[in-house]
């Protein structure tokens, strides 16, 4: 159990860092003349990405009785 939350830490600092990337290159293309189909496809993926960091974080959270 210990592998596996370590490797879903590990996907989970991964996850952060693409969607921190992709942050940083949206704004960058943003500024600038471009395909807006690529910007939108960006934007898409950094969504994406947002929804698998929560579920991950979701998972790694212990739940709680109430």
């Amino acid at each position: 159990m210990l592998a596996d939350r370590d490797s879903l830490l590990r996907r989970l600092h991964e996850l952060r860092i693409e969607h921190r990337d992709l942050d940083t290159v949206i704004a960058r293309l943003e500024n600038s003349p471009t395909d807006q189909l690529h910007l939108q496809r960006l934007k898409k993926r950094k969504l994406k990405l947002k929804d698998e960091i929560a579920w991950l974080e979701s998972r790694l959270l212990p739940d709680i009785i109430a």
